[in-house]
């Protein structure tokens, strides 16, 4: 066979193209774009994943929500108020015009209906003024409020008792609502109201009330006062309920 372009030996024949420098460079920077691409698209599909040099924070704990189950109060009392008594119009009395015969009335008297007493509320309540360090110990005299338990007739605590706060207090008015259970410093069915950081004097403008979940009263308006001294700027108040 004749070799018609190339003069030399057979043997020297090259067999392919070279790769040169610039060519195996090109090589090794694709390969190390590639690594890379699929480096931050493993974080991106998981963000959590252990190389990640910036995983996201961590979700926040959540607390479980506490769900409350009402307590179901015995029978509620309604305040009755009492009948109101209708005057009878009683005829004049007839005289008969005898001189010997005594006049008297023919018209018989009426009986006049007995009012009816009004049904006592559940719970009662007891009253004491005293220092708000037994429950505020690091406030000094820097507080004042109304706070207080609620127990049944057997002085078991009793949780989630409604006890409103309604009237006036230095100038403002007040009208807040809270639960028994709530403030465990005074007991487990404690509540508390506070009413500012300095003690004031009031006489009879706030009141108490002990409702069920209804907002039926479960206790008549307890009036309470309040004094700017500091051995008393706490206003314990114990609901108890009757036997």
């Amino acid at each position: 066979m004749n070799n018609f372009d190339f003069d030399g030996p057979s043997g020297d024949r090259p067999n392919g193209p070279r790769l040169n420098q610039w060519d195996i460079l090109s090589i090794i920077v694709l390969v190390i774009t590639v690594c890379i691409a699929g480096f931050y698209l493993l974080i991106f599909i998981n963000p959590n994943v252990s190389f990640n040099p910036f995983p996201p924070p961590p979700t926040p704990y959540q607390l479980p929500t506490a769900t409350i189950t009402p307590i179901q109060l015995p029978a509620t009392w309604t305040a009755t108020n009492p009948p109101v008594m209708t005057a009878t119009d009683t005829p004049p009395p007839t005289y008969t015009l005898i001189p010997t015969v005594t006049p008297f009335s023919l018209v018989p008297p009426t009986n006049t209906p007995k009012p009816t007493s009004t049904p006592k509320a559940p719970f009662y309540a007891t009253i004491q003024y005293i220092q708000s360090t037994i429950i505020h110990p690091d406030l000094a005299c820097n507080w004042f409020g109304v706070g207080g338990t609620v127990v049944d007739a057997n002085n078991a605590p009793m949780v989630y008792v409604s006890i409103r706060l309604i009237g006036l207090i230095n100038g403002n008015g007040v009208n807040t609502v809270t639960v028994s259970g709530i403030a465990p410093s005074y007991g487990q069915s404690g509540w508390e109201f506070p009413l500012g950081n300095k003690p004031v004097d009031s006489n009879n403008t706030l009141y108490l009330q002990l409702t069920d979940q209804s907002g039926i009263p479960l206790s008549d308006n307890i009036y309470i006062n309040t004094y700017s001294d500091c051995s008393k700027n706490l206003v314990f108040v114990h609901f108890k309920k009757r036997q």
